[in-house]
């Protein structure tokens, strides 16, 4: 393994580090100093491990090293070596994707406690090894020692591929397959903790689909505007609900799509949906709208409002039906 050799006595193993984190970017970045991963839709971690110890830390630095028991059991066959790796926790489906879902529901869903069993670690990067704090070398050589650590199998810890190519034909093949997007990494810069310096870029997959409003939640904050309009995708026949969107439009349109759907309201929902402080509507506008992806429970994920279509067109109205096929 390429390593520079300490010239000082050890570094001791920070308790906590905080993750470098990534600038939102429109565009995946060009030239010869980046290089392209996958965007992992999980849990940021990163693992300590010590000759006598493992920890597994979250973002916010709570230890859940007994929430993921065969990364837990990957980590302790890389001792006795000291190191922290920076990942992501993930469950893949059926289809070799990670889904946020699928861990959320191996944890036991908001607030549970429970262990998944399922959940990987996806390494992409290494920020102290063998005693000495490494984040200030470049990214290159951080990745050539975790290359290094990763030149065998690791169980339940995999190596995040780093793709030294064009990073917008990385990007489309990543959306073609329902991923999430990629990261984009500065291969001379240092590992940044808590920064968003933009020596790591994310770029995200969207998709772009319309949908019936079945109805809003008056606001709060602005009496006679909308809070979140409420969407409805065909399912043959019939409606069915898939979630409400509460960003996308201004305080203006806020106010103008509030006048619109007043005309429209309507004590017969389109819709099965028990929700208190909600005005039903006929569902004739549809919305088009800006999404990351599927619950588990058939709603829209990161939805954002594009504004309205002239009119309700039968065949441009999402079906659910391929839903199963677009998570």
């Amino acid at each position: 393994m390429n390593r520079r050799k300490a010239e000082t006595k050890a570094d001791p193993m920070p308790e906590r580090v905080e993750p470098c984190l990534a600038l939102l970017a429109s565009e995946p970045p060009k030239g010869p100093e980046w290089v392209h991963e996958i965007k992992w839709d999980g849990y940021r971690v990163a693992v300590h491990i010590e000759p006598a110890s493992v920890r597994i830390l979250t973002r916010r630095g709570y230890d859940w090293t007994h929430r993921f028991p065969a990364v837990e059991r990957a980590a302790e066959a890389l001792q006795p070596i000291t190191m922290i790796l920076d990942g992501e926790v993930v469950v893949l489906d059926d289809r070799g994707r990670p889904d946020f879902g699928m861990l959320q529901q191996a944890l036991g869903g908001v607030g549970g406690m429970k262990t998944a069993a399922a959940a990987i670690l996806y390494a992409f990067d290494l920020l102290y090894y063998d005693r000495r704090d490494i984040r200030a070398l470049p990214q290159r050589e951080r990745r050539q020692m975790l290359e290094g650590v990763f030149s065998s199998q690791r169980g339940a810890i995999l190596l995040s591929e780093e793709v030294q190519a064009d990073g917008a034909e990385l990007l489309r093949v990543a959306c073609e397959h329902g991923l999430e997007g990629i990261v984009s990494k500065n291969r001379e810069k240092p590992y940044r903790s808590g920064s968003r310096s933009g020596d790591w870029l994310k770029i995200t997959c969207s998709r772009r689909d319309s949908f019936l409003i079945v109805g809003f939640e008056p606001s709060e904050a602005l009496p006679s505007a909308i809070a979140r309009l409420l969407l409805a995708a065909r399912r043959g026949g019939e409606l069915v609900y898939v979630g409400g969107v509460g960003t996308g439009f201004s305080d203006k349109e806020a106010f103008a799509l509030r006048k619109v759907l007043n005309e429209i309201a309507t004590d017969k929902p389109a819709v099965s949906l028990k929700r208190k402080g909600v005005i039903f509507t006929e569902p004739v506008l549809v919305a088009e709208i800006q999404y990351r992806a599927w619950t588990h429970e058939g709603k829209l994920r990161h939805p954002s409002f594009k504004g309205l279509r002239s009119k309700a067109d039968e065949t441009d109205v999402y079906e659910v039906d391929a839903i199963g096929d677009s998570e």
